[in-house]
């Protein structure tokens, strides 16, 4: 198999491509570059409840996909955007089947990427039930290079996490750039939520944190008094709340919104927040309305729940083309949300994609 990526974008479920009034702009031929740590995620679905000490459970449902940051970079390219990522991948089967995903199927960009020999890929194993996942994590430091961010493309935007002292020379010349610094942070393991740990949003375009992060972070009692907090610090500020929705606050353009999650029957969250920031980086480029935005993103987040695995269930145009047909020939949404959306009837084509979406099935690897 290949181990050279390919900047040669794949199908990816629509002809869509919504940056298109872009490409003649003399830009960068990437719009999206992204860093991080590859798994493989293997979760398990349809349990009554957690599983207890000293018994046996059983669960309804499985499914294997490539995880952690491939969640972020699968939902983009699934979006339409040109997007790059720089990883390491294990020298093992494993390894295999992640790279081959997202490369030779998805068409995601791994030229920045590199393949570890001996080193094998770090394993999740995700458990869904009751809304909510319990994960049990395996994996040892990548050798160091673990990223060769040194060919980091151009790009429109890129995608980082923020810790203490740890953002990377990377992103402050991206930034220097003018590319579009999105930014999410992690759980704070250590419970002190220094506040240091936003010193970076000076080079951040977007901050997206959800609402246990935000009032920690901003020492606030509710996600609306959050994003006001965050607003200070960075041009765009927003706030998921999960079930709630998402606030935000557009200092560029003065922008206020705050627009309600989807309801669904949902399957498995895993990765739900990072496709919210694909659909929201992807509308952001785009140039949306902030409220456009955030509904979006809401939306691409709430059909991804309704597959199994993070990277494999986000959505494509096809399926939003196809959520949006069924709620206006068949019903079941609320007249507030049918004119929430109505920006998609200018936005989408006209018939879907026929490319079909790879999905997590509970092996890897089946011999044909």
């Amino acid at each position: 198999m290949s181990t050279t990526g390919s900047a040669q974008p794949a199908p990816t479920g629509s002809a869509l491509d919504p940056l298109a009034a872009l490409r003649s702009d003399g830009g960068p031929e990437t719009d999206v570059f992204l860093t991080g740590t590859v798994f493989l995620d293997i979760v398990f679905t349809g349990l009554d409840h957690a599983p207890q000490r000293g018994t046996e459970t059983w669960s309804r449902g499985m499914g294997s996909s490539p995880g952690g940051v491939a969640n972020m970079a699968t939902a983009l390219r699934r979006l339409g955007l040109r997007t790059a990522l720089a990883a390491a991948f294990g020298d093992d089967m494993y390894g295999d089947y992640c790279w081959d995903a997202l490369c030779g199927i998805e068409g995601i960009d791994l030229a920045p990427s590199h393949r570890a020999p001996g080193w094998h890929s770090p394993v999740t194993v995700s458990m869904a039930y009751d809304g909510e996942r319990t994960m049990v994590s395996h994996g040892h430091e990548a050798p160091k290079p673990c990223v060769s961010v040194a060919s980091r493309p151009p790009s429109r935007a890129c995608v980082t996490s923020l810790e203490p002292g740890r953002v990377g020379d990377w992103v402050r010349q991206a930034h220097n750039e003018g590319s579009l610094i999105f930014a999410d942070t992690g759980w704070d393991e250590t419970g002190a939520w220094d506040p240091d740990t936003l010193a970076d949003l000076s080079l951040c375009h977007a901050f997206l944190p959800n609402a246990t992060e935000a009032l920690h972070y901003t020492r606030t009692d509710t996600p609306e008094a959050a994003v006001r907090a965050l607003a200070e610090l960075v041009p765009v500020a927003v706030v998921t709340k999960g079930a709630g929705g998402a606030v935000a606050i557009d200092g560029n353009s003065g922008e206020h919104a705050d627009v309600p999650a989807l309801a669904v029957d949902a399957l498995d969250p895993t990765g739900a927040g990072d496709v919210f920031m694909a659909g929201f980086t992807t509308g952001t480029l785009a140039g949306w309305p902030l409220a456009d935005r955030l509904a979006f993103a809401n939306l691409t987040a709430a059909l991804s729940v309704q597959h199994f695995g993070g990277s494999l269930s986000a959505p494509g145009w096809s399926e939003v083309a196809a959520w949006w047909q069924y709620a206006r020939r068949i019903g079941g949404q609320s007249p507030e949300v049918m004119r929430r959306y109505g920006f998609l009837d200018e936005l989408l084509p006209g018939g879907r994609g026929d490319w079909p979406l790879l999905r997590a099935t509970p092996t890897i690897g089946f011999r044909s």
